[in-house]
């Protein structure tokens, strides 16, 4: 049946409609809403209104795509001082707790499919590859519930959980590519390990490098390059990111690491309109999150999760209190300073989602036999750790004392403000209340200390420049700029804010 042009936009414009109207739903209720974009998905296919999707190659190339972009837009936020602190502990939990997850799970699988389920038959190769396509923490699923509202963390925690899932899809992937290959070569003779070695050392080096240079020679040209139009530059920047991706893939590397460390690269590199980019890419990596998880749902059959809800059930669990909990210990064990909580909480944090299902399309693509069963297993465990992990996570946080509660005075809400990076200063939002005009009315009353500023007050709808005999009322929003941050940490004192976190431009 043919379906015109036009009832095609105004299906996909509908799901897209509902998908964003769910994520008010799912902000309420804490559900995650990426797990809504999927049952959303799956309400709309076959076994639901109808829509009949099943085209995996389709399904592969948007989730490639959009998995290129989350990836590079998880980069371009990321500060290079932010992870130097926690960099050994994301890149070790990203290389070694990536193929150590694959083995444990591995080997889990194996024993569950040839001693207790009889209809589920696993060679050793094929459970470790069911184990690698589900091995890495998704990056669209941390980045989405972490920079929420809904999960403030103490100390280094968010940085190295989304440096971890950031970078970690890369080594699932190579592993998931490599097992491929030698299920696919194990009836043409012995598997050739040592050339699957080989090649797994070459992608992530070559990745590695051609990601490294090509943000860099990106941000020189930014830079150096004059275009006329100024709404330009962030369609540069995007393009230059599909250019790292598909070069590197070319060029026989893994373009999941290159096009994640490009926009690290970029995103700490001084380059003009890059706050404009910065906000296109933010956009950008929520419509990909949201056309990836539909695609995704729509996808699957749910009737086909029945027959693996048992397997499926017993190797998430496993996943969830066994598999990432030992993998993070024993990863982290060159971390003594590292708190027992804190190990717990990044064992929780082992988030399936999207990735593991675009990966689950590789072994369909290339014809394996169990490929099927393998794809709804994969989704089944989706499932089950955004529905078990993903509701629970800063419920998680705070029963291990991890979260920072209260209100963030540093949350911008009515002052779209930032500056230059070169400009060192630290800016908060304050909203006036009877407490902190307890000293007085006007602003001369307030105990601001040297190099702080009261540059601007919101009344209303109305934004106007205070001076020092301006009268103030409980209710109006007051944007405090300093470049000391003592003064202002003091200034949170002397007002009587508790709880408050620093954000620095």
């Amino acid at each position: 049946m043919s379906i015109s042009i036009e009832s095609l936009l105004l299906f996909l414009s509908v799901l897209f409609l509902i998908s964003l109207f769910a994520t008010k739903a799912g902000s309420r209720f804490g559900v995650p809403v990426l797990l809504l974009f999927l049952a959303i998905g799956m309400l709309f296919g076959v076994d639901g209104l109808g829509f009949e999707f099943q085209n995996y190659k389709i399904a592969q190339t948007i989730g490639t795509v959009a998995l290129c972009i989350i990836l590079f837009s998880g980069g371009l936020d990321t500060k290079i001082q932010d992870i130097k602190p926690v960099a050994g502990q994301g890149i070790i939990l990203a290389t070694f707790g990536v193929l150590l997850m694959t083995f444990i799970t591995g080997i889990f699988i194996y024993y569950v499919s040839n001693y207790l389920f009889e209809a589920i038959n696993l060679s050793f190769l094929e459970s470790l590859l069911l184990a690698a396509v589900m091995s890495s923490t998704d990056s669209a699923s941390v980045f989405s519930i972490l920079r929420g509202k809904g999960v403030r963390l103490k100390k280094q925690l968010k940085p190295l959980l989304e440096f971890e899932s950031g970078s970690n899809d890369p080594m699932a992937y190579m592993l998931t590519i490599i097992l491929i290959q030698l299920i696919g070569s194990t009836g043409e003779g012995s598997p050739e390990y040592g050339k699957a070695v080989l090649d797994f050392f070459m992608q992530f080096i070559i990745g590695g490098l051609l990601g490294f240079g090509l943000g860099k020679l990106v941000g020189y040209v930014v830079n150096k390059i004059n275009l006329d139009n100024d709404s330009l530059y962030p369609i540069l920047v995007f393009t230059s990111a599909l250019f790292i991706f598909s070069a590197t893939y070319f060029l026989k590397g893994n373009g999941y690491l290159a096009v994640y460390i490009g926009g690290l690269v970029i995103g700490n590199t001084k380059m003009i309109h890059k706050r404009s980019s910065m906000r296109f890419f933010d956009g950008l990596a929520w419509i990909s999150q949201i056309m990836m998880f539909l695609t995704l749902g729509l996808l699957i059959n749910p009737k086909d999760l029945g027959p693996v809800a048992g397997v499926g059930l017993l190797i998430g669990t496993f996943m969830i209190i066994g598999a990432r909990p030992l993998t993070v210990f024993i990863s982290l064990l060159p971390f003594p300073k590292m708190r027992f909580k804190e190990k717990l909480f990044v064992s929780w944090v082992g988030l399936r989602g999207a990735v593991p299902i675009i990966f689950a399309i590789l072994p369909l693509a290339a014809g394996l036999k169990d490929a099927h069963l393998m794809f709804n297993i994969v989704f089944f465990i989706t499932l089950l750790s955004l529905l078990i992990q993903g509701t629970s996570l800063s419920m998680v946080a705070d029963w291990l004392g991890l979260s920072n509660k209260g209100e963030d005075p540093t949350a911008f809400q009515d002052f779209d403000v930032e500056f230059s990076e070169d400009i060192k200063s630290t800016m908060t939002e304050i909203t006036l209340n009877k407490n902190i005009l307890a000293q007085g009315n006007r602003l001369m009353d307030m105990p601001l200390p040297d190099h702080t500023l009261a540059v601007m007050i919101k009344r209303g709808n109305k934004y106007f420049i205070p001076k020092g005999k301006t009268e103030l009322f409980p209710g109006d929003k007051l944007l405090v700029i300093t470049n000391n941050e003592n003064a202002l940490v003091e200034t949170y004192k002397n007002l009587g804010i508790k709880n408050y976190r620093l954000r620095r431009n």
